[in-house]
């Protein structure tokens, strides 16, 4: 029996057969069960983890967070806790508290967390969005100042783009209404939340040309560049604003802004225009932003009419990651 015993031990990895999961097997695991929506599951092996290796802050989190997504949110906050006062807690930690503290209603708590959490982390771009939508829906209209600081500090982040082209969307600023969600549209080119936008931008152009095209005064300098070299397309927009012509509009527009503004305000949004319309797709650009919102059997026959082009943008879109980078921030 000794021989057998043996025998067997010397196999590779029957040893490691015989042993049971350590932690990291148990949290993979749990995860692949997150996965599946099994958080019964995956709460049970992330206990047995988190047994194994109490300080682990990667478990702790994940256990946390099924506690969420079970909403068992007592025990989560009890969970999260902890970890918030850590060194080496991360900003992840906090955006999972912030969920736990607003599915409790502890609006307070939750307020002095993301302060918290800002000033340990004050180049999160999630933190200033997370903290601004929980002003938001406390009426507080403070909540676009930290989607403006969340835009300066972290402009890879698209959700401080969302909130605020919306928030603009419902004021007399159009202009940033525009910038902000065309941005937001080429960082999240096939989210759920992309039809909404498309719908937003294409509003807001009609209503800048109807009214705030005219308004300059007390518009800083980037704001007065961008409203006079859109002004040079006036008399295209005086026959409506659809697909077409804002194509002409906005072909106009990089003509003149790289001519008199481009060197002062380097942008990157501008840049991508410049970029399009030097591969001969701009035109698909725009009928892919603005042409299913407005009419879709008219963009769906644009299409089969010029299936070549928009193959060709389709493409060029596909293997191209959309990024702002930092210090192209005018809205000061």
């Amino acid at each position: 029996m000794k021989k057998l015993f043996l025998f067997f031990a010397l196999i590779p990895g029957f040893t490691s057969i015989a042993q049971p999961p350590d932690s990291k097997e148990l949290q993979e695991n749990a995860k692949a069960y997150m996965r599946q929506g099994d958080y019964d599951n995956a709460a049970l092996l992330l206990i047995k983890a988190l047994d194994q290796s109490p300080s682990d802050l990667g478990i702790a989190k994940d256990l946390a967070l099924i506690y969420y997504f079970q909403k068992e949110n007592t025990k989560a906050l009890e969970t999260i806790r902890p970890l918030l006062d850590r060194p080496d807690v991360d900003d992840q930690s906090f955006q999972i508290a912030g969920n736990i503290y607003k599915a409790l209603e502890q609006t307070k708590d939750a307020e002095a967390m993301y302060k918290k959490a800002i000033k340990k982390f004050n180049k999160s771009g999630a933190l200033y969005n997370e903290y601004a939508e929980l002003l938001s829906s406390m009426q507080n209209t403070s909540a676009i100042n930290l989607w403006e600081k969340g835009i300066e500090v972290d402009p890879g982040y698209s959700g401080n783009y969302y909130n605020a082209a919306k928030y603009y969307y419902f004021t007399t600023d159009k202009i940033w209404s525009i910038i902000y969600a065309e941005i937001f549209i080429n960082i999240e080119p096939l989210s759920a939340r992309t039809t909404e936008v498309k719908s937003i931008l294409l509003d807001s152009y009609k209503k800048l040309f109807s009214n705030d095209l005219k308004n300059a005064e007390g518009r800083n300098n980037f704001e007065q560049a961008f409203l006079q070299s859109m002004s040079k397309a006036n008399a295209v927009a005086e026959n409506g604003i659809n697909a077409e012509s804002l194509t002409m509009i906005r072909t106009r527009f990089v003509l003149d802004w790289f001519e008199k503004y481009a060197a002062k305000f380097p942008f990157r949004l501008f840049e991508y225009y410049q970029l399009l319309l030097r591969e001969g797709i701009f035109p698909a650009y725009n009928q892919w932003i603005f042409g299913a919102t407005e009419n879709l059997q008219a963009y769906q026959t644009w299409t089969s009419a010029h299936a070549t082009e928009y193959t060709n943008f389709s493409n060029f879109q596909k293997g191209r990651i959309f990024k702002v980078p930092t210090g192209q921030y005018y809205h000061k």
